[in-house]
Order: C-alpha cells, then structure tokens, then sequence
C-alpha cells in the first residue's frame, strides 16, 4: 500500500529557511499523478500551497508562497521535497505531502487520495 510521511519541520525565525521531504512508498497504480503540499494551521481549513506532476513536473504555486517556495522531486527515490525560503510568520501551520491522480492543478483537498501524518513549522517573528 501507498505510505507518506513527511520530515523536516520545526522552528525558525521570520525570514528563515526549512527544507521539507516526504519519503513515498508503495506504488500509486497512477499513470500520472499529482504531489502536492498542503498545510493547515490552526482554525483554518487547508489550503493546497504548491503541486508537481509526476508526468512532466510541471509546477504550481499558490501565491502566497510564489517565489519563496519550491517544490521538487526525486522521482528514483520515491521523494518529494518543499523548499521554503523567507518564510514569515503566516507560514506558521503543519505541513502535508499528498498524492493523487493526475487533475490538475490538484489544489483540492479531494484531489488527494494518500496523505502523510504532517510535519509542523513554526515561524517566529
């Protein structure tokens, strides 16, 4: 079966660096898919902040993170990585990886159909 789990979170302060992984295992049966990285903080509903295809990485990026994230893969092994940069205090939520079928730009949490237990960030200003 297909198991997520991400790795990487803690806390920094505003204007910081954090690099986020999620090990996949199993496979998804998905000719395509879409990875993605969700977060939620608290009291909020969560929001789907950048995706990849696993068809020919092409990328999106919600704006509040455009030009400060960046998502990528390992596709050989299996991982998926965020790469966020001047990060700010509302980047202050836990962070998901998911998996889903190719639909993009996959930024639905019903777009997803394997998610990872979550690594939480804390951005301090």
């Amino acid at each position: 079966q297909v198991q997520l789990a991400e790795s990487g979170g803690g806390s920094v302060q505003a204007g910081g660096s954090l690099r986020l992984s999620c090990v996949v295992s199993g496979y998804t049966r998905y000719r395509t898919a879409c990875m993605a990285w969700f977060r939620q903080a608290p009291g909020k509903e969560r929001e789907g902040i950048t995706t990849i295809s696993t068809g020919n990485s092409t990328t999106y990026y919600a704006e509040p993170v455009k030009g400060r994230f960046t998502i990528y893969r390992d596709s050989a092994k299996n991982l998926l990585y965020l790469q966020m940069n001047n990060l700010k205090p509302e980047d202050t939520a836990m962070y998901y990886c998911a998996v889903g079928p190719f639909s993009w730009p996959c930024t639905f949490n019903s777009d997803f159909n394997y998610w990872g237990q979550g690594t939480q960030v804390t951005v301090s200003s």
